[in-house]
């Protein structure tokens, strides 16, 4: 009887194939790190900081803007990116890198006030994208995150 080599479980296997050989998150094409799928704080500070270069001090401000604006929100990584929800209410906000910016996603975006300049083949979704260079208006963005996080969010 010829002896079976122990499988990992599929969980601990996927985590492994997100890292490089020195154990930092892989970056996907467009620089997005990618981190498992998982709720609460941790994966999604895994996953801000393993934003390349400027990408992870935007990140910051952004995970800090919305705990300001939203205290009781909820955390997940889903899909590579982080999510901001409440709870019974579903999703309101996402964001994920790109090369040369990072998208903040406004699940139900068209109702917010003004509106955020981004557009989406989904009528309900609207972007910001932060470049590095940009000025980020924190008293507009954070205007958004109150307005998103009031409605029904995203429920996948």
């Amino acid at each position: 009887m010829a002896s079976q080599t122990p499988r990992k479980p599929a969980n601990a296997a996927s985590k492994a194939a997100a890292r490089d050989s020195d154990g930092k998150p892989r970056l996907l094409s467009g620089g997005n790190p990618q981190i498992p799928k998982g709720d609460g704080e941790a994966p999604v500070q895994a996953y801000i900081a393993a934003m390349p270069g400027w990408k992870s001090d935007v990140g910051r401000r952004l995970d800090a803007l919305v705990m300001r604006q939203v205290p009781e929100a909820r955390k997940a990584v889903r899909w590579n990116s982080p999510f901001y929800g409440v709870e019974g209410q579903g999703w309101f906000l996402s964001f994920h890198c790109f090369t040369k910016y990072i998208k903040v996603a406004f699940f139900r975006g068209a109702a917010l006030k003004p509106l955020p300049p981004g557009e989406s083949k989904d009528p309900d979704t609207r972007y910001l994208d932060i470049h590095e260079q940009d000025d980020i208006d924190e008293e507009q963005l954070g205007s958004w995150i109150r307005q998103a996080s009031a409605m029904p969010g995203w429920i996948p």
